[in-house]
C-alpha cells in the first residue's frame, strides 16, 4: 500500500515538472479587446514589421494559412505577428480551445466589436469585410493591406518586400 502510494505521488510530482507534460513553452497571449485597443496596437511604435491577421475558427481559408504566418513569425525576428480573431466574443472558449489545440504561440486577440461597418473602413477603405485579411504595418507606420488567403511563398515574399 505504501509503495503504490509512493509511486502515485512520484508520478504526480513528475507531471508537475516543467516540460514533462509537453507544455514547456509559454502560453500565447490571449485577450478580448475592443476596436479602440486594436487601433492602439497598430499605432504603437516599433522597429519591426507588424502583421495583424484577421481570422476566425470557422473560416477554413483562415485556418489553412495560420501555420504559414506562425512559421514566418518564428523564423523572422524583425517582425511581430498578431492574430485578430473575428469569432463571437461571447464564446471566448472556442478561440482559447482552438489556439491550444493548434499550439498557436503568437499573440491572439479576440475583437469584441460586432459593429463591423463602423470600423472596417478604418482598417482599410478597400476592405470588403471578408476574411482572411491581413494588415501589415511597417516600422515607419505605413500600411499595406491584403484581403484573401495567402500561400506560404506569397506571404514570405510580401514580408520580405515590406521589411
Amino acid at each position: 500500500m505504501i509503495a503504490s502510494l509512493s509511486r502515485l505521488l512520484f508520478v504526480l510530482f513528475l507531471i508537475t515538472l516543467p516540460g514533462f507534460s509537453g507544455k514547456d513553452r509559454p502560453e500565447p497571449d490571449f485577450k478580448i479587446i475592443s476596436f479602440e485597443e486594436f487601433e492602439r496596437l497598430t499605432a504603437k511604435e516599433s522597429e519591426k514589421l507588424r502583421i495583424f491577421n484577421f481570422w476566425a475558427t470557422w473560416c477554413a481559408p483562415c485556418v489553412r494559412e495560420m501555420p504559414y504566418f506562425d512559421h514566418a513569425n518564428k523564423s523572422n525576428t524583425d517582425m511581430e505577428l498578431y492574430f485578430i480573431s473575428m469569432d463571437d466574443a461571447r464564446r471566448p472558449e472556442r478561440v482559447s480551445s482552438f489556439i491550444e489545440k493548434r499550439d498557436i504561440q503568437s499573440p491572439v486577440y479576440l475583437l469584441n466589436d460586432v459593429d463591423f461597418n463602423s470600423w472596417i473602413d478604418k482598417v482599410n477603405p478597400d476592405w470588403t469585410g471578408a476574411i482572411p485579411a491581413t494588415l501589415f504595418v511597417k516600422a515607419d507606420g505605413s500600411r499595406h493591406f491584403h484581403e484573401g488567403e495567402m500561400e506560404e511563398p506569397e506571404l514570405l515574399k510580401l514580408i520580405d518586400q515590406l521589411k
